[in-house]
């Protein structure tokens, strides 16, 4: 139960920095330039990829997109450690998924993200990581 207890928290940790992640991104100035001049331009700006949308719309969609990812990783692994444990925990793949997935979103944390998320990162990962020990013991 102790296993479990700790997949759920780092599972919740994770699908709360997403869900919040995606309220800032619809909702208040969070996610916005200081400069607001920086967002016009950015708003008139299409990237070399397409003329088809503008950098601001890019920006929005990539915060969006980030947040639901989040969100379902923590949906997929706190329901697994609540309602399939044992299939969760027994399975190779599931748990590499996993570990890649935190151990990746750490590392970008560390590189281009601020305090606030790199702390919950970790504390996520070293939960998830503490859950996977405990059950194997």
């Amino acid at each position: 139960m102790f296993a479990q207890s700790l997949m759920v928290l780092s599972a919740a940790i994770v699908f709360t920095l997403g869900t919040l992640h995606l309220l800032y991104t619809f909702r208040g100035p969070k996610l916005t330039p200081r400069d607001p001049a920086l967002r016009a331009q950015m708003e008139q700006v299409s990237p070399v990829i397409t003329r088809q949308t503008t950098m601001w719309r890019a920006w929005i969609g990539f915060n969006a997109t980030h947040s639901m990812g989040a969100m379902l990783f923590g949906l997929i692994y706190g329901y697994l450690a609540i309602a399939h444990a044992a299939l969760l925990f027994q399975s190779a793949y599931l748990l590499t998924v996993g570990l890649v997935m935190l151990g990746a979103l750490l590392v970008v944390a560390r590189l281009y993200f601020f305090r606030i998320p790199l702390i919950g990162v970790s504390i996520a990962l070293a939960c998830y990581v503490a859950s996977v020990v405990a059950k194997s013991l």
